[in-house]
């Protein structure tokens, strides 16, 4: 049986690579500073967890509640993982567009 495939958009993609550099710390606004450090790209906090909603809905990310914090008015935090479906994806993604990538002399040698 075929899966279907999930074709992953520019933000999906971003926000699943900082949720494996992040492994079990990946919660929302650590998501959101990992995008903001690594790539110098500032993402709404609300963008990242409307992307990680969206991540959950399509099964390539899980998620789960933490403790309650007191820093937190009591709230827990919701930790997400990658799961192996999302990690496939990511996979095949970079797959994908290394080989759109290759061969292009208008992107060899640096910046345009």
């Amino acid at each position: 049986m075929e899966t279907k495939r999930i074709y992953l958009g520019n933000l999906e993609l971003i926000v699943l690579l900082a949720l494996i550099r992040l492994r079990e710390h990946a919660y929302g606004l650590p998501i959101s500073r990992e995008i903001e450090e690594t790539i110098s790209r500032e993402v709404a906090l609300a963008s990242v967890y409307a992307t990680l909603e969206r991540l959950e809905s399509k099964g390539l990310v899980s998620s789960e509640l933490g403790e309650p914090t007191p820093e937190r008015g009591g709230r827990a935090k919701r930790y997400f993982h990658i799961t192996a479906k999302g990690l496939r994806e990511v996979h095949q993604t970079r797959q994908a567009l290394t080989k759109l990538w290759k061969r292009l002399p208008q992107l060899e040698g640096g910046v345009v």
